[in-house]
């Protein structure tokens, strides 16, 4: 399976270290592929003369509109292309969708999702021609060198401080992000015991007006990559936007994977982004690397 993603870097133009899909060791599938709920019936291997030339995987999961999102991603050596193959991996995926959507009794809110790369040119054609739309895309961006974060240029508002997040901190943190995706589509749910599982607060850091918590900026060092930092998460509370408190707590954290030893940093950010975190992502020097779009098709 790891070979397949490989084979697939050169013609669907992969970028290798990226936060939303890289190219994966067959530790990292394996330890995803245990996650699976029974990975023998959601997901199958193409196989031909005893080597494998392509897998798909299905997850599912409920979103904060109630929306059960049903997902599949596939992946097929080039040169196994254009013969029909594809094609049959998709169907799989529907058929077994629609099996699990009667099991889970989810049919009212259901719906059958995939993701493919904007560079992915035969995925995307595969899509389009099955009858999948696109709703959203994300937007990787990398900052190349961290040694070239620049100092804040001005203060913080008056009574707004700065500083690491603790344990005592983590359900403030963890609903300072949650509510700045009250009104965003698309997005899963997220529990708070989830974000107790994976902390990682080394490079996390908080801005608080008084005893109130008004931002977080939520870095980590990649686990399979230390040289790599990633932003995993930027929100300010709305009535403390344009103030300047992104802009501290992002390079508060940049620096911060700095000084754990990473050289670069990644996020992403989706493309319709209200809050224009785009244009503060490129003011600190972060740049495009790629677009991942997000497709979706209705059940029936």
């Amino acid at each position: 399976m790891a070979a397949v993603r490989l084979g697939c870097v050169e013609r669907d133009r992969v970028d290798v270290h990226s936060v939303v899909e890289g190219l994966p060791t067959a530790a990292e599938i394996a330890e995803a592929s245990a996650k699976l709920e029974e990975p023998s019936r959601n997901q199958i291997l193409v196989v031909l003369d005893g080597s494998v030339v392509g897998y798909s995987t299905i997850r599912w999961w409920q979103e904060r509109d109630d929306t059960w999102l049903y997902l599949h991603r596939g992946y097929l050596l080039p040169e196994h292309r254009g013969q029909g193959i594809g094609s049959a991996m998709l169907s799989w995926a529907e058929a077994r969708i629609r099996q699990l959507v009667e099991q889970h009794g989810t049919a009212r809110t259901a719906v059958i999702g995939a993701n493919a790369m904007a560079s992915e040119q035969d995925a995307t054609a595969l899509l389009r021609a099955a009858g999948y739309r696109r709703v959203f895309s994300l937007v990787e961006l990398e900052l190349g060198d961290l040694q070239q974060v620049p100092e804040p240029d001005s203060g913080l508002p008056a009574g707004i401080r700065t500083g690491p997040i603790g344990t005592s901190h983590y359900r403030a943190a963890w609903k300072t992000v949650v509510d700045s995706y009250a009104d965003t589509g698309f997005t899963q749910r997220w529990p708070f015991q989830d974000f107790v599982d994976t902390a990682d607060p080394a490079c996390w850091r908080a801005a608080w007006n008084g005893k109130d918590m008004v931002g977080v900026a939520l870095c980590s060092i990649r686990r399979h990559d230390h040289a790599v930092g990633e932003v995993e998460e930027l929100s300010v509370r709305r009535d403390q936007r344009r103030l300047g408190i992104g802009r501290v707590l992002l390079l508060d954290g940049l620096r911060s994977l700095r000084e754990q030893g990473a050289t670069t940093a990644r996020l992403f950010t989706g493309t319709a982004n209200p809050h224009r975190s785009y244009d503060l992502y490129e003011s600190v020097g972060f740049r495009q690397q790629n677009e991942y779009v997000r497709y979706r098709k209705p059940l029936a």
